[in-house]
């Protein structure tokens, strides 16, 4: 019983961290349990317990994403912020180009190419994502399908946030909003600045 507990205990929490790393924030339990193939809310329960008492993660009761993975003071490193980006504007260069956020290693891969953008405006409140937020970018000229990238438009000059998805000769850029429509833009328009792996909520 041990083994197999520690098994799929790593299994959760390396779901976990890769979640976080593609969404910014983490999985509820359905997530988890279709993700590692868990028969239910009780089994998955079962295991967060055990990656709570070792410290791995901790726990917010009562809360649909209640999930939070512990940091680690050894896990932490900076990241540059660049500039400042508002949806259908161009990238803003940073005033103060020195200027670093700490992330940890629970939030972003330290040893891929990143760096930071900060939001202008609540253009983009239809991502989640709202004035003062810090998205963190993996310096990236590709995205995968339905991935939420940087993506500067050449022909107007403008930069947006949007999940994307390469569809022959044209690419649909998709807000995470159901009423909002997609936009569809010629392939050669579209350029990929980077895919984003984590959001910093502004407090």
């Amino acid at each position: 019983m041990g083994k197999h507990r520690k098994n799929l205990s790593s299994e959760v929490l390396e779901f976990m961290q890769s979640f976080v790393d593609d969404n910014g924030y983490p999985p509820t339990f359905e997530e988890i349990m279709e993700a590692v193939g868990l028969s239910s809310k009780s089994h998955v329960d079962y295991y967060l317990v055990a990656l709570e008492e070792a410290g791995a993660i901790e726990r917010t009761p009562r809360t649909p994403r209640g999930l939070r993975l512990v940091r680690r003071e050894a896990d932490k490193f900076e990241v540059k912020i660049e500039g400042r980006i508002a949806a259908g504007q161009p990238i803003e260069l940073a005033d103060e180009p020195d200027q670093e956020i700490e992330l940890t290693a629970d939030i972003a891969d330290p040893r891929k190419d990143l760096y930071a953008l900060e939001v202008r405006g609540d253009s983009m409140v239809d991502q989640l994502v709202g004035d003062g937020d810090i998205l963190v970018v993996e310096r990236k000229r590709v995205a995968d399908k339905g991935q939420m990238a940087v993506v500067h438009l050449k022909d107007s000059n403008a930069a947006t946030l949007k999940r994307v998805y390469p569809e022959g000769a044209r690419v649909r850029l998709q807000p995470s909003h159901p009423t909002l429509p997609p936009i569809y833009v010629d392939a050669r328009d579209v350029e990929i600045q980077g895919r984003i792996v984590a959001i910093i909520r502004r407090l």
